[in-house]
């Protein structure tokens, strides 16, 4: 397999011109990186920091900052409605399941439209609960991408299937942007099955013999 297929898939999937980005915070985010990476229509997934004051905020110094996770998403496969309402069903959303500004509920907006309907699904929500939702909602101010190793966690747990990826992945930083590997991660986190991903990836727009290489490759990994 040659390695340009990494590059040849990004360029033919949708551009960053072409997509939406959903911003938010929902505990640890190792586990929602591999959620929201598994759901079609997601063109790569980032984890990150966000919503604080402090500068240059990193794992082990994140001063007020919480851990978010970054959506890219092709809003003519999924809407951000649509991811709205999976966060909501993924977490608790109120502050006393979690520990300090590092892991609270939080969402961000990039434009009216996003404000309203995160502001419309939080009343959803509250009257689902019967009670306050305390998930913050505020204007996005800026996302700081968390250092490789909390990138695709789960994917780099399994050192025997990313020797396999070698030829496609050379350098284990091109796992963060690549639609392909968003999709393993939330595989091996148990979001979805090989199968589903197979069907997926033969409706994918990039040349045939490009998706007939990650189907092969998925069928023959070894975890």
């Amino acid at each position: 397999m040659e390695s340009f297929i990494i590059s040849r898939l990004e360029q033919d999937l949708p551009d960053t011109e072409k997509l939406e980005t959903a911003t938010f915070g929902m505990g640890c985010f190792w586990s929602p990186d591999a959620q929201f990476g598994a759901s079609p229509g997601v063109i790569r997934t980032r984890t990150g920091y966000a919503g604080g004051t402090s500068d240059n905020p990193t794992y082990r110094q994140m001063g007020d900052h919480t851990e978010t996770i970054q959506v890219e998403f092709d809003p003519g496969q999924i809407r951000f409605e649509e991811i709205v309402k999976e966060f909501w069903r993924s977490h608790y959303p109120n502050r006393d399941a979690y520990k300090g500004r590092q892991y609270i509920s939080l969402m961000f907006w990039q434009s009216e439209e996003q404000k309203h309907i995160l502001e419309k699904l939080k009343k959803e929500k509250e009257q689902q609960l019967n009670e306050p939702v305390e998930t913050e909602i505020r204007p996005f101010d800026g996302f700081t991408e968390a250092e490789e190793r909390h990138q695709k966690y789960y994917l780099k747990r399994y050192p025997k299937a990313l020797e396999q990826l070698a030829e496609l992945y050379p350098d284990t930083g091109l796992l963060t942007q690549s639609t392909f590997a968003a999709r393993l991660n939330g595989f091996v986190k148990g979001f979805g099955s090989r199968q589903q991903l197979l069907e997926e990836i033969s409706g994918w727009p990039i040349a045939k013999e490009h998706r007939d290489a990650l189907r092969q490759l998925l069928l023959k990994l070894k975890w």
